[in-house]
């Protein structure tokens, strides 16, 4: 299993929509507040569709509170566009912990000097993706390596 973090998510809807993702794939979902939005917000309800009985979500009131939850040795990946290294080149582990910024600022400096980042790929004009689809396209191949994995690395 591996989780997906949200750092202080901004927008309901690419948050819904990651709640979505995670009920697909069976991984939690954690929240990192402050959040700007409700959880109640109709838009985080609606994007995650019928889906919400099968999300398993953790909110951390703070940033100190997340890390205080990690389990001892649990790995941590920063996305950011500015990540050392590309999402393809990664090597995903059972029990590691995606991390993603807020949509308008991504994650802070602080945060990122503390945990090995990578970036996807963007060949094209556009420098970054929508939040929803960042979290999808990186949690999808997760998935698939670890899918794919021999059976004594599942």
């Amino acid at each position: 299993m591996v989780h997906l973090v949200l750092y202080q998510p901004e927008i309901p809807q690419n948050a819904g929509n990651i709640a979505r993702t995670a009920a697909a794939l069976g991984f939690p979902l954690h929240l990192v507040r402050p959040l700007g939005f409700r959880l109640a917000h109709p838009g985080l309800k609606r994007a995650g569709l019928d889906y919400w009985p099968y999300v398993d979500l953790r909110v951390h009131d703070t940033w100190e509170a997340f890390l205080e939850a990690l389990p001892p040795g649990a790995r941590v990946l920063a996305f950011s566009a500015r990540g050392e290294k590309g999402l393809y080149e990664a090597r995903f582990q059972e029990g590691d912990y995606l991390l993603f910024g807020p949509e308008t600022r991504g994650l802070p400096q602080e945060v990122l000097a503390r945990f090995p980042s990578l970036h996807i790929p963007m060949p094209g004009p556009v420098r970054s993706l929508n939040l929803a689809v960042a979290v999808g396209v990186a949690a999808y191949e997760a998935y698939r390596q670890l899918r794919e994995a021999p059976q004594g690395r599942r």
